[in-house]
């Protein structure tokens, strides 16, 4: 099933003569009324619902089922909505509730380790920890995977939700490297080819720059040229 199965009121926002373009724009304006370059992250609360949109909006632009692509089961992302999103009207709850990911063994490795190293109480941690594990899987840069504007915002929710994890990256890391490297740790396996990180050759693949155009912001640029 497609998201606009999902999310029927959604989609018929999101659906235009550049639907492909606008999804991601259209998915997040649906959910918060603002556009994502507007989000208000000031209070914990509200980066978190920030977050949770970025992540459905990233999800509803690559196509196809949107609690596949998010890393949620239909259970749980009818449980996210009413949460953080109340007022949208969900049509389709029984379908929805219905629907069930296949496990995946590398996203299910990522999702267990960051639920060990949950620092939040509530459902939040457990839904993240799905979201990103799934979302680290897709080619781009996990923030921008994660639909968020900046690295600094995939920091700041894994420190404030991962904290013990998002510690032991003192070096900087990617954070996708970074997760990768703790799970061989944790499995006793070495993933570097040298014992110091300056002197390896993949030293740019590990702790490169990570800054760029957000896809959402790089959609409103490319329909407005």
């Amino acid at each position: 099933m497609s998201d606009a199965h999902f999310l029927p009121s959604l989609a018929a926002c999101a659906v235009d003569i550049n639907s492909q373009m606008h999804r991601g724009i259209a998915t997040y304006r649906m959910l918060t009324g603002v556009h994502p370059a507007d989000a208000d992250i000031t209070i914990d609360s509200k980066f978190d619902r920030h977050v949770v949109a970025s992540i459905l909006a990233a999800a509803t632009m690559d196509g196809g089922s949107l609690p596949e692509k998010a890393g949620l089961s239909g259970l749980e992302l009818v449980a996210l909505l009413e949460q953080y999103f109340p007022t949208l009207e969900i049509k389709l709850a029984k379908q929805l509730s219905a629907f069930n990911c296949e496990e995946d063994d590398e996203i299910a490795m990522l999702r267990d380790l960051l639920l060990k190293q949950r620092s939040t109480e509530g459902d939040i941690g457990r839904w993240l920890a799905s979201m990103i594990a799934r979302r680290a899987i897709e080619p781009d840069h996990l923030w921008e995977a994660l639909g968020l504007r900046n690295r600094g915002e995939l920091s700041r929710l894994l420190s404030r939700h991962f904290a013990p994890l998002a510690a032991r990256n003192f070096n900087n890391m990617r954070w996708k490297r970074f997760f990768y490297r703790m799970l061989c740790e944790n499995e006793g396996l070495v993933m570097c080819t040298t014992p110091v990180c300056n002197q390896c050759n993949d030293f740019n693949i590990c702790f490169g720059e990570e800054s760029g155009e957000s896809r959402m912001a790089e959609r409103r640029r490319d329909f407005l040229l």
